[in-house]
């Protein structure tokens, strides 16, 4: 009699314990989708007074309209008639001071002579994700203000599945078959090509409708890397990077000098250089976020650049760059950055005075690590 009412009171419960299990999965979900949901989401910019127009990446090639392809460009014009820059940050989004130091320009510039053309966010599909083996953190935050952690590559819910082999457009050029999500493996792009190919199609019309002078491409490379702390030219832009190298080594900052590789297809101061008359390079900041040798990758990492790891590896002399217990921090990685920009422009204006940019209010690398980056982001709540 006993166990036949024990039965009972266990049939009872069960139900209850069902419905609390579903619950706890269901609040999972939310918390989940949550997550997901925003890294879709951009979070906002705030141009300075000096921005004269907004449009979008569609505006060269409408196909992209409505698509996660699209993206915001960002117009400075002076009043006096000049040359024109495209400054490229977000090419891919797990290299924050790209992205930051775009977005530190946008907030802070004034512009006299010449435009300035800005895209934050030039592979926007990878801002939606992160690399699933990677444990990259989806955000960080600087001040009051958070920022998504994103991925090398497009995101495949935009763009799958890979081929076993990523034949480059138009070279022939043979790469493993995740590079065909690699946007600085698709230039000059294609119009009927794939989703990332497309986006770098898009650009390469920017380039070609707007007379663009000169372009920037900044990235962040891993510390042990061979290319790291380096300014990449095609021959075209050669002088112009090579006379910046000088004004930046004159200021205690170390860039090496790179030529863009004739025979390595897809990036942009190859393929930009050969299909525009674009003079083209592209900058490397030193980021142990990136790297094989790091350890857990925390978004205070991001910040910091700090890692016992690399430290290791630097008493080691596995590192291409000067590494100690100060990190590689953001401020300093954004404030090279800039600091780059600022000599690039003026070594174009020496060489070409006829294309000449004046830009002022680019906050220069002594300024960034004496106050931060925080202090040029703008606030939330202005």
């Amino acid at each position: 009699m006993n166990t036949t009412n024990e039965k009972r009171a266990d049939t009872q419960v069960r139900p209850y314990g069902a419905v609390a299990l579903l619950l706890v999965v269901a609040m999972m979900c939310i918390v989940a989708s949550r997550e997901f949901l925003s890294q879709h989401v951009d979070e906002p910019l705030y141009p300075s007074a000096a921005l004269t127009k907004t449009g979008h990446l569609s505006d060269y090639f409408p196909e992209l309209k409505g698509t996660r392809a699209d993206t915001d460009v960002y117009f400075f014009e002076g009043k006096e008639p000049g040359g024109t820059c495209l400054i490229l940050g977000g090419t891919h989004p797990n290299e924050p001071a790209g992205f930051i130091t775009a977005y530190a320009l946008l907030e802070n510039i004034s512009i006299k002579r010449g435009t300035l053309i800005i895209i934050p966010r030039t592979n926007h599909s990878a801002f939606t994700c992160t690399e699933p083996t990677e444990g990259h953190p989806t955000h960080f935050t600087i001040g009051d203000r958070s920022f998504r952690y994103g991925c090398r590559f497009t995101n495949p819910l935009d763009q799958w599945p890979d081929p076993e082999v990523y034949l480059h457009f138009p070279s022939g050029q043979e790469l493993s078959g995740g590079e065909t999500r690699n946007m600085n493996r698709a230039y000059p792009g294609r119009r009927d090509g794939n989703f990332t190919e497309r986006v770098a199609f898009a650009i390469t019309s920017l380039v070609k409708t707007e007379k663009v002078d000169l372009v920037i491409d900044l990235h962040e490379a891993s510390p042990e890397y061979p290319v790291i702390n380096a300014i990449v030219a095609h021959e075209r832009a050669m002088d112009v990077a090579a006379m910046a190298n000088l004004m930046l080594q004159a200021k205690g900052l170390n860039y090496s000098l790179e030529p863009s590789p004739k025979n390595f297809h897809g990036l942009t101061h190859r393929e930009l250089g050969d299909a525009t008359d674009a003079m083209v390079a592209l900058m490397e900041t030193a980021n142990i976020s990136q790297g094989r040798l790091r350890g857990t990758t925390t978004a205070e990492k991001i910040l910091s650049g700090k890692d016992k790891e690399y430290l290791r590896a630097a008493k080691a002399r596995k590192l291409r760059v000067p590494y100690d217990s100060t990190g590689i921090s953001l401020d300093v990685r954004v404030g090279r950055h800039l600091e780059g920009i600022s000599a690039l422009l003026e070594a174009l204006e020496m060489l070409k005075p006829e294309r000449a940019i004046h830009v002022s209010g680019i906050p220069d690398y002594a300024t960034v690590q004496d106050k931060g980056v925080a202090a040029f982001l703008a606030k939330n709540n202005q």
